[in-house]
């Protein structure tokens, strides 16, 4: 995937998280890529990190940054105590024009992640994709038990209640999406 083709991904998936009731803002951002690549197989092909509220890439926040330059994307202060919201820019029609419908054969996906994680929060978020990314990068496999203990050594932050709750949702959105998987991903 090219990087307009990745951009009008990503522009896509911002439309559908506010269209979800989303604010959109980047951490958000960053947590839905993350599931879109990680457990629907959308080939966007960031590099992500177990960072301080859970999965994040710096290639993702570049691309961000790239989007904003290029028109297509621009930031929309919120009320205190919320960062700002990415919402689509002039520019945004034109990627449109551009890259066609490309997007479109990722639509499923989109939906499912908008569906998924439109309404919730960023604490919210950071157990969820934690507990994605010890499960799909780290490989991390057992009982839901000692996944949410895993999860509780590396972020001492998160209750085993929480932990425990969030390794559970991820295991019930992973059976949802089984035939969502873009064909060819693992």
């Amino acid at each position: 995937m090219d990087r307009l083709q990745r951009a009008a991904v990503i522009l896509s998936l911002i439309e559908s998280l506010r269209n979800k009731g989303s604010w959109c803002g980047e951490t958000h951002v960053q947590k839905a890529v993350f599931f879109l690549q990680f457990m629907l197989g959308v080939p966007l092909e960031y590099r992500f990190i177990l960072y301080k509220h859970g999965p994040f890439s710096f290639d993702l926040r570049d691309e961000i940054t790239e989007m904003r330059v290029d028109g297509f994307l621009k930031l929309e202060p919120q009320p205190y105590p919320y960062g700002p919201s990415l919402v689509p820019d002039k520019g945004s029609d034109l990627l449109k024009q551009i890259v066609g419908r490309f997007s479109e054969q990722y639509a499923e996906q989109l939906g499912f992640v908008a569906r998924e994680l439109g309404e919730k929060g960023v604490t919210e978020l950071e157990r969820l994709g934690t507990a994605l990314y010890l499960a799909e990068v780290k490989k991390v496999t057992g009982s839901v038990e000692g996944r949410a203990q895993v999860m509780i050594e590396l972020k001492p932050h998160i209750t085993l209640d929480f932990a425990l709750s969030a390794v559970a949702e991820v295991d019930r959105m992973k059976r949802s999406a089984a035939g969502l998987t873009v064909e060819g991903a693992a």
